[in-house]
């Protein structure tokens, strides 16, 4: 209410303004000034010179360090996986060693050995897994197998996106793991 008040009363008193006579505008005598333009010129120049003579004087001699960075985190080692695929026979067994497969996957780094290989087989063993599991309604309804799911879809997505030669981002590997994590925990419960 205040505000719009003094709105008014500033907007009352700007259009009076516009209605007052002109004023009579005087300038100031021109000077031709070549000569103090150079003096003004060598003027700055000396003391911009000066300014960058004694800044590093009082600088701090040590420079100022850099953040450090965040160490890693480490969610365990993993065995290399030697054989790939799935045996088709035993749900459980299938859905352990792809979980195992996917965290080594998972944790890998950048510059890792056979990093493109061991991905694109990754990538084959989810797919074959996925295609023949999710037929069977006794095994499609599992907490397990939803879980698996989902992970599978967003380490497949990843490589889709990404191809098979980048590492997995760490906020992606963090919830990855945490699926990976209760994917097992249902397992051993049999669910």
């Amino acid at each position: 209410m205040f505000a719009r008040s003094i709105v008014i009363v500033l907007a009352l008193l700007s259009s009076a303004a516009a209605f007052l006579p002109a004023q009579k505008i005087t300038r100031a005598p021109v000077r031709l000034a070549a000569e103090s333009s150079r003096r003004g010129f060598l003027a700055e120049s000396v003391a911009v010179a000066g300014v960058a003579l004694a800044a590093p004087a009082f600088a701090d001699d040590a420079a100022p360090a850099a953040p450090p960075k965040p160490e890693k985190v480490n969610y365990g080692d993993f065995p290399v996986p030697s054989e790939w695929g799935i045996s088709g026979k035993d749900y459980y067994a299938d859905a352990t060693r792809v979980v195992k497969h996917m965290e080594y996957a998972t944790q890998q780094d950048k510059g890792a050995a056979n990093m493109d290989e061991i991905n694109k087989n990754m990538k084959k063993e989810m797919v074959d897994f996925v295609s023949f599991y999710r037929r069977f309604n006794n095994v499609a309804g599992k907490q397990s197998f939803s879980t698996l799911y989902t992970a599978i879809n967003v380490l497949a997505g990843h490589y889709t996106s990404y191809g098979t030669k980048f590492p997995v981002p760490e906020k992606r590997r963090k919830r990855l793991y945490q699926e990976y994590a209760e994917i097992e925990k249902n397992i051993k419960k049999g669910r």
